[in-house]
């Protein structure tokens, strides 16, 4: 490898670099939604798997049943943290022309 290649190599890695914060920045401003319990737990994360917001339908508020309402806000979060992974993943994928590089999926959560 020669010096004009290494040039070439570190200025292909700087746009990716480039890519990558564009690509977290607009991830960040996007919202992901899922729902549990037919509707009734509803959590909002950005992009990037951060809690925006839960929404409990008042009819799921039972003090009798605490327990359940819990499970159905875990399991509404849980699925809005998949779906922005997932997001996230295609995300990826689109800018290394899909190739699976090992650790650049970490490396997202490491810039970002």
């Amino acid at each position: 490898m020669g010096l004009g290649d290494l040039t070439r190599l570190l200025g292909q890695f700087k746009d990716i670099q480039g890519n990558m914060a564009r690509m977290q920045e607009e991830l960040g401003l996007k919202e992901i939604e899922a729902s549990s319990g037919g509707g009734m737990v509803t959590a909002v994360v950005n992009g990037r798997g951060d809690l925006l917001s839960v929404k409990v339908e008042p009819s799921a508020v039972d003090p009798g049943e605490v327990e359940m309402l819990e499970d159905l806000i875990k399991a509404a979060i849980n699925a809005a943290v998949d779906k922005s992974r997932e997001e996230m993943k295609q995300e990826m994928s689109k800018m290394t022309g899909g190739l699976n590089l090992p650790g650049l999926d970490q490396l997202g959560s490491i810039l970002g």
